[in-house]
């Protein structure tokens, strides 16, 4: 095909196809809901947006295993009973020696978190034959006892339905 032939199908085409311009009004409109749009699933899915309890657990001794926190609105089975006696139960993995608990659709009350590091992925807090704990543990609203976990009364937070952030650390 020789070039002016080249040049003449080039421009029949464009000529046979009209070119539709868009006004720069309208692709700015358009550029800002794709920029909206991909922002969208961020905003929509993150944490902090959703009403709940958030807990930090930093400075875990390792990243073996998983981190257990359990949620409680009454005295009875807290701190060692998560199975049977913690309205929720939250198990996370740890990265790079920190981890995350949420909990949601908690109505407003008062309640204590128990947080366990389970080192060996067994379900339990472990303990050697005194009874003192192998494994990292920790609760809300307060420090460490030295003479065995909190009361629950001691542990106890009120829940207003909102956003609460709290920080528990472990105790080895």
């Amino acid at each position: 095909m020789s070039e002016s032939t080249h040049r003449k199908s080039a421009l029949v085409s464009a000529v046979s196809y009209p070119v539709t311009r868009v006004s720069r009004g309208v692709r700015c409109v358009a550029l800002c809901a794709v920029l909206v749009f991909a922002h969208l699933p961020a905003t929509a899915f993150a944490q902090s947006s959703c009403p709940g309890i958030h807990v930090k657990i930093p400075n875990i001794k390792n990243s073996t295993g998983n981190i257990a926190c359990g949620i409680f609105e009454s005295p009875e089975g807290f701190p060692d009973k998560f199975l049977g006696s913690a309205k929720a139960i939250t198990i996370r993995k740890i990265q790079k020696t920190k981890a995350q608990c949420f909990f949601s659709d908690i109505p407003p009350g008062t309640y204590a978190i128990a947080v366990i590091h389970d080192e060996n992925m067994n379900g339990e807090l472990d303990t050697n034959w005194l009874g003192v704990p192998k494994e990292g543990y920790g609760f809300s609203n307060t420090t460490i006892d030295e003479f065995g976990a909190p009361a629950f009364s001691a542990a106890s937070f009120s829940y207003d339905g909102q956003n609460i952030d709290l920080t528990i650390r472990l105790n080895y």
